[in-house]
Formats: structure tokens, sequence, C-alpha cells
């Protein structure tokens, strides 16, 4: 008989105690895999389906020393995470941060492997980074940096086991350059193969058009579908953005040329806004010359407490995990949470926002436009073809309005949060595959 005064003990506690997982409040794997456990629960993932997803299949670390500019060595710290590749081979981005840790690059692993299954590509999940702040190398040392890297790890990928791509902090220059290594690495590949190693390539060098603007490009098309039936029309919409690099900047230009009106953003810098609307064009040329928002001409400087406070439709965090605690949830005046960046939200930020009634729209689908494009670009590498700008958006639309429809149906099916839809209706693809594979032996 369940007892309602004994405290609330978590859908995926018995996993943790079986698989000797010490639960951790602040761990962000901790907090991925109860998302992912809760979801497999709902969607009826047998025992082994579920202690599989639980934990990465391969967990890489290296340390390779590289040559700095004023001539001495420094050891530098990378992993590679390889969640799952039940559905194809391990797909997902590499970062340079100084806060990369192996349990973080474990939980984006894992939330890559949710992403694939949601919008239906023919990946497994994974993640890597190197433990540095780009901003305090010099462009030397960060392709010295990439070569050792991609040294260090060229026996554990490849076009047709692991692709790495872009994330914080790397580029399409540092994927040329990772795809060159790659290519002195592995002398018995093709050209064709070699350049289908990672994704988010320039576009002469195997590149697909449309992978840059992708991540932003395909939340709008999210956000297109999903907010009709919260009242909203993406043409009328006020919207504010945490980060302002790539997908920040992408986001912002898209949404506003479909009417929408951007009126704060917060980066590292600082905070800035404007109710008339801020042009994401102009903004973009100004943090592109002084490195953030700070000073920025177009706009009212204001703090972080009064951005979190601004009145908007649409609030996006763009930037890194965790940023959205309790605290910040309760001051959000938004009718909609838009998850640009992976896990930008604590759960405890999350249950308050679920508390206060804002919809949150979650990552795994909001985000899934850039793992989407690289899909098209491996293709096309596959194939020795390319895509024309219009085939790559047409192609995003379908594969992001599809997607938006699994998490509708899935919420409707379980009568859940959105969240935890697109959770089980990842879980229940990746347990309908496990289901005809097997487990070998």
């Amino acid at each position: 008989m369940n007892d309602a005064s004994q405290p609330h003990r978590p859908a995926s506690e018995p996993i943790f105690e079986e698989l000797g997982i010490v639960r951790d409040g602040s761990n962000l794997f901790h907090q991925t895999v109860d998302h992912v456990l809760v979801a497999a629960d709902l969607a009826g993932l047998k025992h082994h389906q579920r202690i599989i997803l639980a934990e990465p299949k391969n967990e890489i670390m290296v340390h390779f020393p590289v040559l700095m500019d004023d001539g001495h060595h420094r050891l530098f710290k990378g992993y590679r995470v390889q969640h799952n590749n039940a559905l194809g081979p391990y797909k997902g981005g590499i970062r340079y941060h100084s806060r990369v840790s192996l349990d973080d690059v474990k939980a984006l692993a894992v939330l890559m492997t949710m992403k694939c299954s949601l919008a239906r590509l023919p990946f497994g999940g994974a993640k890597g980074g190197v433990k540095l702040n780009p901003r305090e190398l010099s462009e030397d040392e960060l392709r010295r940096v990439t070569r050792r890297f991609c040294s260090a790890i060229s026996h554990q990928i490849g076009p047709h086991y692991d692709i790495p791509a872009p994330d914080v902090g790397t580029d399409a220059q540092i994927m040329a350059w990772f795809a060159d290594t790659y290519a002195q690495m592995t002398p018995e590949l093709s050209r064709q193969d070699v350049q289908g190693v990672v994704t988010g390539k320039p576009v002469a060098f195997g590149g697909s058009v449309g992978r840059e603007k992708a991540t932003g490009q395909g939340l709008v098309e999210v956000l297109a579908a999903m907010l009709p039936e919260l009242g909203l029309e993406i043409s009328k919409i006020a919207f504010s953005l945490i980060g302002f690099g790539n997908v920040g900047s992408w986001t912002g230009r898209l949404l506003c040329e479909r009417g929408a009106r951007l009126v704060a953003v917060l980066d590292h810098t600082g905070a800035v806004r404007e109710d008339r609307g801020i042009d994401p064009r102009h903004l973009d040329e100004h943090v592109r010359r002084h490195g953030g928002v700070v000073n920025y001409s177009g706009a009212t400087a204001i703090d972080e407490a009064e951005f979190y406070a601004t009145p908007v439709d649409a609030f996006i965090p763009a930037a890194l995990e965790q940023m959205i605690d309790a605290e910040k949830a309760s001051r959000i005046a938004a009718s909609v949470v838009v998850e640009a960046a992976n896990a930008p939200t604590t759960p405890e930020g999350d249950a308050v926002l679920l508390q206060r009634g804002i919809e949150v729209l979650p990552a795994i689908l909001c985000n899934a436009g850039g793992v989407t494009v690289s899909y098209f670009e491996w293709v096309q590498n596959r194939s020795a073809t390319s895509w024309s700008a219009a085939e790559v958006d047409e192609a995003l639309r379908l594969h992001m309005q599809a997607a938006a429809t699994r998490t509708r149906e899935a919420r409707a099916r379980y009568d859940c949060d959105l969240r935890t839809a697109a959770f089980a209706a990842a879980c229940e693809r990746i347990g309908e595959v496990y289901d005809l594979r097997g487990v070998f032996p």
C-alpha cells in the first residue's frame, strides 16, 4: 500500500540502485538519466532496455600535450562519450570549454541519443570535448589542439561509426582541421569517406549549405508548429534570448524575419533591452566586433534581474546548461520557455515553471535542427552529391514538423508535460528497435 507520508521515490531509483549510481541532484548526467527513465517507464520499455540507456556504452578520456606559442608544452584533457548506437552510428558535437567534464559530456551524449531518435535520424548519441577556454588560445594553438585531439581519438571515430560535429566553442574551421587530420591518420580511406567523418564543415570542404543556421532554423520551425495551440502567432510574439552566439543570433534573425520582435538579450558580458525591438543583424555585427552585447548602442543596458523579468511571449535560453534555476524561473515573465540550449533548466527550475503554468518546449525537440542538417550533410558526403539551399530548408521543415507532431501526440497519449512527452516519443523508437534487434548474444 502506498503511504502518502513517505518521501517521493523517483521512478529511476531502482535502476540507479541496480547500477550502483549514487544520486547527486546537481549532477547533469543523473538529471538527464532521470528524464529518460521516467519516459522509458511510460513508454513501456523493458528492464534490459532501461539499464542500457542508463549508462553510456563507451567513455573515452585522453590526455595529450600541445606545443604552445611561447614554446612550452601544455597537457590537455579530452573526452568522447558514445552513449548508444542502436539506431545507427554515434553522432554528436565536440565542445571546447573550460568547464568540460566527464559527467556533463555523458549527459549531452544521452541527450543526443534522445534527440536523434525523436527526429527519426539513423544515428545514436555521442558527445565530446576538450577542457580549455578557446578565447585564451591563438588560432595556431587551436589548430594544434584540434589535430592532437583528433589523432588521440582517431581509432574510436569514423564516418560509419562515430561522426563528430561543432558544438560550444568550435566551428566549421575546427571541423575542417579535424577532418584533414583524420585523413592523415587513415590514408586507406577514400576522400569521400574522409569528408564524412565530421559534419558542420565549410561548404567548400564538403559541408552543407544551411548547416550554420540549422539549429536556429529548426527551432523556428518548431515554434511555427507549436505556438498556435498555445494561442500565439509567430509573427506577433515578443521574445528574449540568453546567449547570442551561433544559435542565439540565427534564432533572433530568423524569428524577426517572420515578424517577431526581439526585446532583450543576455550574454556573458551583460544584458540589453529595447521594447520597440532590437535589430539582430546589427547586434550580431556588434558582438562579432566587441565579443558580447555590452555597450550595444541600439538598446539600453540592464541588469540580469531586469532581463529575467522582461515581459515576453517566448523566453529562449540559447547558451549553456543549467542556467535557469528555481529563483530565475520564478522571475521569468513569459508564456513559453523555448530551450535552444541543451538542458538549460535545472529540475528545480523546471518544477517552478510547471507550477506557474509556463509551457516548456524541450531542447531535444527545439534544437534538433543542427543534427538534422548534419545528417543531410553526411548523406551528401556519402553519395557525393550537393543539395540546394531550398532542398535543405524544405527537408528540415518536414523533419521538425514531424518531431513536433510526435511530441504533441505523446503528450496526449501519456497525459504528461512536453519534456516527458518528447523523451517518451524518443524512447518508443529505441524500444521498438531493441525489440527487433534483440541483445547480443
